[in-house]
């Protein structure tokens, strides 16, 4: 028998350790983050790119427990890893359903509550302006490398929160008193748009008391989908500057709960 093709139950068990559960890790996130978690990504590409990435960072991770595969405390190790993958990409969704949320509250403001369509992203319908909203957030998150610092906070939560050493209840605690943070984020998005069509929703009003035989529902509906389009296209040009503090304060989060420097 070749001795090189003779593998014990420990270095099984350190080969799990030192890959398999990083791995879970890795690929939980890879599952749960926006982006490389949707469903335009086939799960496929997910699992090779969540081995890759596995496979890079394995060398420079802290040295694992060593665990047999099939024991109950390899079992759990792997339910730990999952979860704080789960978690730590699930806090990163908050950033883009913020502007997904923004999107919505300005479509029905506007009339386009009715014009949705399939949302490649979350598998669901939603309004046209909540998809443009998503797939502009994600062209931003992508252009200002948010991804790779996501991956630089991954690769350090194997330090700050090692294999085996538990689950804190702050840490699930943390992302729930978080959520709040995604409605606020999204009614200050909007909240310049949502104004300005008070605004023109006040003045037909006062059209209506002035002039009761005018129809205000035939010139209405039109006009404030045509001010909503306008007050759109105007607030495009500072959403560079709406987007900068958001994605700071939610990549911040991430290293936060991930406790990374």
């Amino acid at each position: 028998m070749n001795p090189l093709l003779h593998l014990t139950d420990a270095q099984i068990g350190a080969w799990v350790a030192s890959f398999m559960l990083p791995l879970f890790r890795v690929g939980s996130m890879l599952m749960a983050m926006p982006v490389f978690g949707t469903t335009m990504v086939p799960k496929r590409i997910r699992l090779y790119l969540a081995l890759a990435i596995t496979v890079v960072i394995s060398p420079t991770l802290p040295p694992m427990p060593v665990v047999d595969a099939l024991s109950l405390q390899g079992l759990l190790l792997a339910g730990e890893q999952i979860v704080i993958g789960s978690l730590l990409g699930f806090s990163l969704q908050m950033l883009f359903q913020a502007f997904l949320i923004a999107g919505q509250i300005l479509a029905i403001q506007m009339g386009m509550g009715f014009a949705s369509m399939n949302d490649p992203v979350n598998g669901v319908q939603t309004a046209v302006v909540g998809q443009f909203f998503t797939m502009l957030v994600t062209l931003l998150f992508l252009a200002m490398n948010g991804h790779l610092v996501v991956f630089e906070v991954l690769v350090e939560s194997f330090t700050t929160l090692p294999v085996g050493g538990g689950l804190l209840v702050n840490q699930f605690w943390e992302v729930i008193m978080h959520m709040s943070w995604v409605l606020a984020a999204a009614v200050i998005l909007v909240l310049p748009a949502i104004t300005a069509l008070l605004v023109v929703n006040v003045a037909f009003g006062v059209m209506t008391r002035a002039a009761p035989q005018l129809n205000i529902f035939s010139i209405g509906f039109p006009l404030t989908l045509v001010m909503g389009m306008l007050i759109l296209w105007l607030s495009m040009a500072d959403i560079l500057n709406q987007y900068q503090p958001m994605a700071t304060e939610a990549l911040q989060w991430l290293r936060e709960l991930a406790r990374a420097r």
